[in-house]
């Protein structure tokens, strides 16, 4: 496979957190909208949530997956290119306690970037990454770079690659996690002091976004090298790769 096709395709990631860092600083009635959406949860699946747990507590646990409740802190990209007959990769994160303004250098990234050749990859992308940063960014009133606006494309004109899908092979049975991918490939990772479900505390505890953004940075590294795994090709020594500053 020619190695420029791989210069076309942008990796990323997001980190999210709940929009505010205790419930009762929601708007009335976002919070009417939330209790809600927590009982019909409830009600439909009785054992998501232990019976002690209140409003507030799954405010926090669990806001930080809804565009409609939670907000974007960081996002991180990387892309691939070669030097010297070698694969490299370097990445850039976007961060800021001001969302739009994060939103806004993101979209304005993209489009700079977005040619019709040239598409989107990360984990889960279709149905995380892609539709939050989407749904943030109207919600915030910035107007959507071409390559999200997807409303009105056929399915060939949509340039997302994802990992989670390619690997897959047609099977809608099982998700499975980019941590996993990178066991089974033998993908080396580094143990890092923070993890996902973490990312919401270190940020309204510490405020912390370089912290974040070093996380948010080598899952795109991951997924970058997972998908060179699916396309049979060799993953990008660890001396190439150039993180952000």
């Amino acid at each position: 496979m020619a190695s420029n096709y791989f210069e076309k395709i942008l990796f990323l990631d997001i980190e999210t957190v709940p929009a505010v860092g205790d419930f009762k600083e929601l708007p009335d009635r976002l919070q009417h909208l939330w209790s809600d959406k927590v009982e019909k949860t409830r009600a439909r699946m009785p054992d998501r949530y232990a019976e002690n747990d209140s409003i507030g507590d799954i405010y926090m646990k669990d806001a930080a997956i809804f565009a409609e409740f939670g907000k974007v802190v960081c996002i991180s990209v990387g892309y691939i290119y070669n030097m010297m007959g070698e694969q490299h990769f370097k990445l850039k994160s976007f961060y800021n306690d001001d969302e739009y303004v994060l939103l806004h250098e993101f979209a304005s990234l993209l489009n700079n970037w977005d040619k019709p050749d040239r598409t989107l990859c990360g984990h889960n992308i279709k149905e995380f990454d892609v539709p939050y940063v989407a749904r943030r960014m109207l919600i915030k009133g910035i107007q959507l770079p071409n390559i999200l606006n997807i409303a009105g494309k056929k399915p060939w004109e949509v340039q997302f690659l994802d990992t989670l899908e390619l690997w897959k092979f047609g099977d809608f049975k099982n998700f499975t996690s980019l941590n996993l991918l990178t066991a089974v490939f033998d993908i080396p990772t580094p143990k890092d002091d923070i993890d996902g479900s973490m990312v919401g505390s270190v940020y309204y505890e510490t405020g912390d976004l370089k912290r974040i953004a070093t996380y948010c940075e080598k899952d795109v590294v991951a997924t970058a090298q997972v998908f060179l795994k699916i396309k049979g090709m060799e993953i990008i020594k660890e001396e190439c790769i150039e993180f952000g500053e």
